[in-house]
């Protein structure tokens, strides 16, 4: 699994990281987590506002905040 953290590295990006990382350790499962900063790459997904959260080249989650559950339960669907 691979999941991206879209955004320009602001507050609400890195608490998104942070939470994502939360949950994936909690779940247990193999996946990588990366910060996509360059606006240009952040496009090519046509997110209109940030933070994101992509699984494998899907959107899932944009424009908002959410909590570790809510990513845990997010993710499930990908397992």
């Amino acid at each position: 699994m691979e999941i991206k953290i879209l955004g320009t590295g602001c507050t609400k990006c890195q608490k998104l990281s942070e939470a994502t990382v939360q949950a994936v350790k909690s779940l247990g499962v193999d996946a990588g987590v990366s910060k996509v900063t360059d606006v240009a790459k952040i496009m090519e997904y046509d997110v209109m506002s940030t933070p994101a959260l992509v699984v494998d080249d899907k959107v899932i989650l944009s424009g908002r905040l959410a909590s570790v559950d809510e990513i845990v339960s997010l993710l499930k669907a990908y397992t």
